[in-house]
């Protein structure tokens, strides 16, 4: 996307941050064209280093900026952080509570130098009894009741991506461009606070929702009642799955003819919706038979014809051959921070019409500290001493 067509170009934004939460908001953002500047630890952000399954967080979630490495615990390192303060729009963090006020970075002090900032917390919680406390996605999963909903009655199951701290990330998101548009008629800044519990609350109202209309509590996702006869994972030959919905009357008729069902389409007590949830242990078993004789590509071929939702069971890596994405700028080729290449999903919206692009790979830990600190006026004298005393790296 050309640099004027940016919606965010000309917007700043300084970003404390590790982990996931509060890297992902500033991802958004700086794909959006805002220039984002990364404050790192000297050595670089320990979420580089993470093995496992965070070793993906660092490169997902850290593209189009800039890196500068301060140190926060010496006395010039917070007073270069405070200067950089003054100078954006926008400021990200999700550091545990009171971190960066302990240091003089918090937004009471930081709003006295800078009345048009407006500061974004990402937290565990927001105000409550729990605000003091440290979270991570998996607790706010465990305590909001989104494990519970996922995993098998008695077995809570994790989620199989960081959903909250994503997720979390993109309404702090919202909340500072509401902040940047209300900034735009009355010249005031603000504070954002979001949070991974709350996100996880809201994310399974639904099911909250459920038990205020049915009476009756959610039970866990694989032990639930569907709202469709038809809308589940069936085997194939060949050992492989397909999921099917069928969501609608209009659906049902038109998979009963894809499939050659005429007795199921003629059935009148099987013309609604909730008359064929009635009868699942009848519908299903002879629709899982005769998936079961028939190659999963064939199928899939069949619903896509007729118009059904149906998905082969893809993992990660499968994406990475996706016609779909490959033709659609979906996936970013870009650099990891040590050089090797790699293929990464874009934000997922278009802008009239065109995807958010890359400008910059994840950048090696302190590659932009001369060239940001050199824009508040450090010399390259002043910058080689701060070298020398490990405040900069």
């Amino acid at each position: 996307m050309p640099k004027d067509d940016q919606p965010l170009a000309g917007i700043r934004v300084l970003e404390f941050t590790h982990m996931v939460m509060g890297p992902s908001a500033g991802l958004i953002l700086a794909d959006l064209g805002a220039d984002v500047i990364r404050i790192e630890p000297p050595g670089g952000d320990p979420t580089r280093r993470l093995r496992g399954s965070g070793a993906g967080y660092f490169a997902m979630y850290n593209r189009n900026k800039r890196s500068v490495c301060l140190d926060l615990k010496s006395t010039q390192g917070v007073e270069l952080a405070r200067r950089l303060a003054g100078s954006v729009d926008v400021i990200i963090e999700n550091f545990r509570p009171g971190t960066l006020e302990r240091l003089g970075l918090g937004y009471d002090v930081l709003s006295q130098v800078n009345p048009r900032l407006i500061y974004c917390s990402a937290k565990g919680f927001l105000s409550g009894p729990y605000e003091g406390r440290t979270a991570l996605d998996e607790v706010a999963q465990m305590m909001g009741g989104l494990a519970y909903m996922t995993g098998p009655p008695g077995r809570p199951l994790r989620a199989g991506a960081s959903v909250i701290d994503v997720t979390g990330g993109m309404f702090g998101v919202i909340g500072i461009l509401a902040l940047l548009e209300r900034r735009n008629r009355t010249d005031r800044g603000g504070r954002v606070d979001c949070s991974l519990f709350e996100t996880t609350a809201f994310l399974v109202g639904q099911h909250i929702a459920q038990l205020a209309v049915t009476g009756q509590p959610a039970d866990p996702m694989p032990a639930r009642i569907s709202a469709w006869a038809v809308y589940d994972v069936f085997d194939t030959a060949g050992g492989q799955q397909i999921f099917v919905g069928v969501v609608s009357d209009a659906q049902w008729q038109a998979f009963c003819a894809a499939f050659d069902l005429s007795d199921f389409a003629a059935d009148e007590t099987l013309a609604t919706n909730n008359q064929r949830i009635a009868q699942r242990e009848r519908i299903l078993p002879r629709i899982r038979a005769l998936f079961a004789a028939q190659p999963r590509d064939g199928l899939l071929a069949r619903l896509e014809a007729s118009g059904l939702p149906a998905a082969k069971i893809a993992r990660p890596q499968d994406l990475l051959e996706d016609e779909h994405l490959t033709a659609g700028h979906g996936l970013l080729d870009m650099q990891l921070p040590d050089g090797r290449p790699a293929r990464l999903p874009a934000l997922p919206l278009e802008l009239d019409g065109r995807r958010c692009g890359l400008r910059q790979s994840p950048r090696p830990a302190g590659e932009d500290s001369r060239a940001v600190l050199g824009g508040i006026g450090v010399t390259d004298e002043q910058f080689a001493q701060l070298l020398r005393e490990g405040v900069v790296a």
